[in-house]
Protein backbone atom coordinates (compact mmCIF):
# COMPACT_ATOMS: atom_id res chain seq x y z
CA UNK A 1 0.00 0.00 0.00
CA UNK A 2 1.26 3.37 -1.05
CA UNK A 3 2.02 5.62 1.93
CA UNK A 4 1.18 9.65 1.36
CA UNK A 5 3.05 12.27 3.76
CA UNK A 6 1.56 15.63 3.95
CA UNK A 7 3.96 18.38 2.22
CA UNK A 8 3.87 22.00 2.73
CA UNK A 9 2.57 24.45 -0.60
CA UNK A 10 6.59 25.75 -0.75
CA UNK A 11 8.20 22.26 0.47
CA UNK A 12 11.72 22.00 -0.60
CA UNK A 13 11.81 25.71 -2.05
CA UNK A 14 12.54 27.66 0.85
CA UNK A 15 14.25 29.54 2.57
CA UNK A 16 15.16 31.45 -0.01
CA UNK A 17 17.71 34.56 1.08
CA UNK A 18 19.28 37.46 -1.39
CA UNK A 19 21.00 40.26 0.47
CA UNK A 20 19.11 41.64 3.61
CA UNK A 21 15.64 39.83 2.19
CA UNK A 22 14.82 36.61 3.52
CA UNK A 23 11.71 34.51 1.68
CA UNK A 24 10.15 31.93 3.70
CA UNK A 25 6.81 29.82 4.33
CA UNK A 26 4.55 30.51 7.06
CA UNK A 27 2.19 28.33 9.07
CA UNK A 28 -0.57 30.23 9.83
CA UNK A 29 -2.97 27.44 10.89
CA UNK A 30 -6.40 27.01 8.96
CA UNK A 31 -7.43 29.24 6.23
CA UNK A 32 -11.36 29.45 6.17
CA UNK A 33 -12.97 31.46 3.92
CA UNK A 34 -15.80 33.87 5.52
CA UNK A 35 -18.61 35.20 3.19
CA UNK A 36 -21.65 36.63 4.84
CA UNK A 37 -24.86 35.74 4.07
CA UNK A 38 -27.02 38.84 2.64
CA UNK A 39 -27.69 40.99 5.43
CA UNK A 40 -25.34 39.33 7.53
CA UNK A 41 -22.52 40.83 7.35
CA UNK A 42 -22.44 42.77 11.23
CA UNK A 43 -23.92 39.63 12.51
CA UNK A 44 -21.16 37.88 11.72
CA UNK A 45 -18.81 40.60 12.50
CA UNK A 46 -20.01 39.88 15.98
CA UNK A 47 -19.82 36.96 16.19
CA UNK A 48 -16.43 36.49 14.94
CA UNK A 49 -15.87 39.36 17.80
CA UNK A 50 -16.76 37.16 20.27
CA UNK A 51 -15.43 33.73 18.87
CA UNK A 52 -12.08 34.81 17.82
CA UNK A 53 -11.50 38.46 19.24
CA UNK A 54 -11.64 39.71 15.33
CA UNK A 55 -13.46 41.90 13.56
CA UNK A 56 -14.75 41.25 9.94
CA UNK A 57 -12.10 43.70 7.95
CA UNK A 58 -13.20 46.48 5.92
CA UNK A 59 -11.88 46.42 2.01
CA UNK A 60 -8.11 46.35 1.60
CA UNK A 61 -7.51 45.75 5.66
CA UNK A 62 -6.84 42.58 8.24
CA UNK A 63 -7.30 42.22 11.90
CA UNK A 64 -4.71 40.84 13.88
CA UNK A 65 -4.94 39.14 17.65
CA UNK A 66 -2.16 37.03 18.68
CA UNK A 67 -1.43 33.92 16.13
CA UNK A 68 -5.07 34.76 14.71
CA UNK A 69 -5.69 37.07 11.76
CA UNK A 70 -8.73 38.38 9.78
CA UNK A 71 -7.67 39.36 6.06
CA UNK A 72 -9.61 40.98 3.66
CA UNK A 73 -10.18 39.16 0.72
CA UNK A 74 -12.48 40.21 -1.97
CA UNK A 75 -15.67 42.03 -2.26
CA UNK A 76 -17.74 40.51 1.17
CA UNK A 77 -15.15 38.05 1.23
CA UNK A 78 -12.45 37.52 4.15
CA UNK A 79 -9.69 34.85 5.35
CA UNK A 80 -9.77 33.52 8.78
CA UNK A 81 -6.18 32.47 9.67
CA UNK A 82 -5.23 30.41 12.59
CA UNK A 83 -8.03 28.92 14.80
CA UNK A 84 -10.74 26.52 13.52
CA UNK A 85 -13.67 28.45 12.89
CA UNK A 86 -16.22 28.76 15.48
CA UNK A 87 -19.50 26.72 14.78
CA UNK A 88 -21.50 29.83 15.34
CA UNK A 89 -20.01 31.56 12.19
CA UNK A 90 -22.29 29.11 9.84
CA UNK A 91 -25.20 30.87 11.19
CA UNK A 92 -24.35 33.83 9.11
CA UNK A 93 -21.71 33.26 6.82
CA UNK A 94 -20.46 30.31 3.99
CA UNK A 95 -17.76 28.97 6.01
CA UNK A 96 -15.22 27.03 3.91
CA UNK A 97 -12.32 25.08 4.38
CA UNK A 98 -8.92 26.55 2.30
CA UNK A 99 -6.34 25.37 4.04
CA UNK A 100 -4.93 23.11 1.37
CA UNK A 101 -5.68 25.63 -1.36
CA UNK A 102 -2.98 28.27 -0.55
CA UNK A 103 0.94 28.58 -0.19
CA UNK A 104 1.40 31.39 2.30
CA UNK A 105 5.15 32.84 2.60
CA UNK A 106 6.56 36.00 4.66
CA UNK A 107 9.11 38.27 2.73
CA UNK A 108 11.18 40.50 5.33
CA UNK A 109 14.49 42.69 5.29
CA UNK A 110 15.78 45.84 3.33
CA UNK A 111 14.65 46.28 -0.31
CA UNK A 112 11.52 43.97 -0.24
CA UNK A 113 9.48 46.23 -1.08
CA UNK A 114 11.46 47.06 -4.00
CA UNK A 115 11.42 43.61 -5.06
CA UNK A 116 7.63 43.46 -4.69
CA UNK A 117 7.62 46.60 -7.20
CA UNK A 118 9.01 45.00 -10.11
CA UNK A 119 6.07 42.14 -9.86
CA UNK A 120 3.50 43.62 -8.13
CA UNK A 121 1.53 47.14 -9.66
CA UNK A 122 0.59 48.56 -6.40
CA UNK A 123 2.37 51.01 -4.11
CA UNK A 124 3.88 48.55 -0.98
CA UNK A 125 6.01 51.40 0.65
CA UNK A 126 5.53 51.27 4.41
CA UNK A 127 4.38 54.53 4.52
CA UNK A 128 1.44 53.74 2.10
CA UNK A 129 0.62 50.35 2.55
CA UNK A 130 1.13 50.54 6.33
CA UNK A 131 0.83 47.24 9.06
CA UNK A 132 -2.93 46.20 8.31
CA UNK A 133 -3.07 46.77 5.13
CA UNK A 134 -4.41 43.83 2.52
CA UNK A 135 -4.84 44.36 -0.94
CA UNK A 136 -5.87 41.38 -3.77
CA UNK A 137 -3.86 41.58 -6.80
CA UNK A 138 -1.62 40.07 -9.50
CA UNK A 139 2.03 38.88 -8.51
CA UNK A 140 3.66 38.63 -12.26
CA UNK A 141 0.62 37.26 -13.79
CA UNK A 142 -0.48 35.26 -10.31
CA UNK A 143 -3.62 36.35 -8.25
CA UNK A 144 -2.17 36.88 -4.37
CA UNK A 145 -3.31 38.23 -1.30
CA UNK A 146 -0.77 40.44 -0.03
CA UNK A 147 -0.96 41.72 3.78
CA UNK A 148 1.36 43.82 6.11
CA UNK A 149 2.21 42.28 9.02
CA UNK A 150 4.53 42.83 11.74
CA UNK A 151 7.31 40.88 10.64
CA UNK A 152 7.11 41.91 7.02
CA UNK A 153 4.98 41.55 3.97
CA UNK A 154 3.01 38.18 3.81
CA UNK A 155 1.66 36.78 0.42
CA UNK A 156 -0.84 34.13 -0.52
CA UNK A 157 -0.77 32.34 -3.72
CA UNK A 158 -2.70 29.53 -4.99
CA UNK A 159 -1.25 26.33 -3.71
CA UNK A 160 -0.73 25.04 -7.40
CA UNK A 161 1.57 28.54 -7.99
CA UNK A 162 3.88 27.72 -5.23
CA UNK A 163 6.88 27.18 -7.17
CA UNK A 164 6.39 30.02 -9.55
CA UNK A 165 5.33 32.22 -6.70
CA UNK A 166 9.04 31.57 -5.24
CA UNK A 167 11.03 31.13 -8.46
CA UNK A 168 9.37 35.00 -9.41
CA UNK A 169 9.95 36.08 -5.90
CA UNK A 170 13.55 34.68 -5.87
CA UNK A 171 14.53 36.74 -8.83
CA UNK A 172 13.08 39.80 -7.97
CA UNK A 173 14.99 39.38 -4.78
CA UNK A 174 18.43 38.03 -6.12
CA UNK A 175 18.28 41.14 -9.13
CA UNK A 176 17.35 43.90 -5.97
CA UNK A 177 20.16 42.85 -4.19
CA UNK A 178 22.62 42.43 -6.87
CA UNK A 179 21.96 46.28 -7.96
CA UNK A 180 22.44 47.41 -3.61
CA UNK A 181 25.59 45.63 -3.83
CA UNK A 182 26.94 47.25 -7.09
CA UNK A 183 25.64 50.71 -5.68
Amino acid sequence: MVELKARSACDGLLPVTHGAMTLREETVGAITSLAPFSGQRQALGKALQSAHGLSFPDPNRLDIVGDAACVWSGRDQAFLLGPQPAPALADHAAVTDQSDAWAVVLLTGEGAEEALARLVPVDLRLRVFGVGSSVRTLLGHMNVSISRVEDGLRIMAFRSMAATLVHELSDAMAAVAARRQAD
